[in-house]
């Protein structure tokens, strides 16, 4: 699943550490979801997206057949 939280964050201008803080996980996490090797729960997902004050269909890219 592709995702826009690098450049969500670039924009906020939030460092990994900084936006790992504020969804109380480790800043390896916000890596390993950057860099698409881990999709977040839904709560996890809600939270960035209230963070970054779009819809969770904005920063995540959702293909057919994905589960």
């Amino acid at each position: 699943m592709k995702n826009h939280i690098k450049e969500k964050r670039t924009i906020y201008k939030m460092t990994q550490d900084e936006l790992a803080e504020l969804v109380d996980v480790s800043r390896q996490t916000i890596i390993s979801i950057e860099k698409g090797r881990y999709n977040p729960s839904l709560l996890l997902a809600y939270q960035l997206a209230k963070i970054f004050e779009c819809t969770i269909e904005e920063l995540f890219d959702f293909e057919e057949g994905e589960a």
